[in-house]
């Protein structure tokens, strides 16, 4: 995979998951509301596309060692791959009861997130599984603290 595919398409997936797991579960904790939840994943998945995209652009021009052309293939890798993974988290809201959907997105998202470690984890010296883990053990964190604090907005604001 090329350097600019590898580093938009890995960043992205992994913005695009942790965000939107994050959100997700905790306005879901706070509100547990289907509409509240798919307004929100829509809207920080087009904004926060946008907003990594630029970031990765900035980062990539600053290094100063990939082409113009380089440096634009990470940027819309990172804007379509966050766009793409974003949106497939509202496919198990419109299909499943809120509860369900939740947790199937869950898996869905430790899934890409799982895939695309053990990829990572294939180029390093140690072993995949390690970084498959403790990239999960990150999500895991985000998806307890969003729950966490979610549940207490709707607690002390209700």
């Amino acid at each position: 995979m090329k350097h600019s595919a590898k580093t938009g398409i890995g960043f992205g997936l992994t913005s695009a998951v942790i965000t939107t797991l994050g959100l997700m579960v905790g306005v879901n904790a706070s509100t547990h509301s289907r509409i509240a939840v798919i307004g929100s994943i829509l809207t920080v998945t087009f904004a926060d596309s946008f907003s990594d995209a630029l970031g990765v652009h900035i980062l990539e021009e600053s290094q100063g060692k990939y082409s113009h052309r380089t440096v634009w293939r990470s940027t819309a890798y990172t804007f379509l791959s966050k766009i793409l993974i974003g949106c497939s988290f509202v496919i198990p809201l419109l299909m499943l009861d809120i509860s369900r959907a939740i947790i199937i997105s869950i898996i869905w998202g430790f899934i890409l997130l799982g895939a695309f470690s053990y990829y990572i984890g294939s180029f390093e010296e140690k072993k995949s599984w390690k970084v498959v883990m403790e990239h999960l053990f990150i999500a895991i964190i985000v998806v307890f603290t969003s729950h966490y604090i979610g549940y207490m907005i709707s607690a002390f604001i209700t």
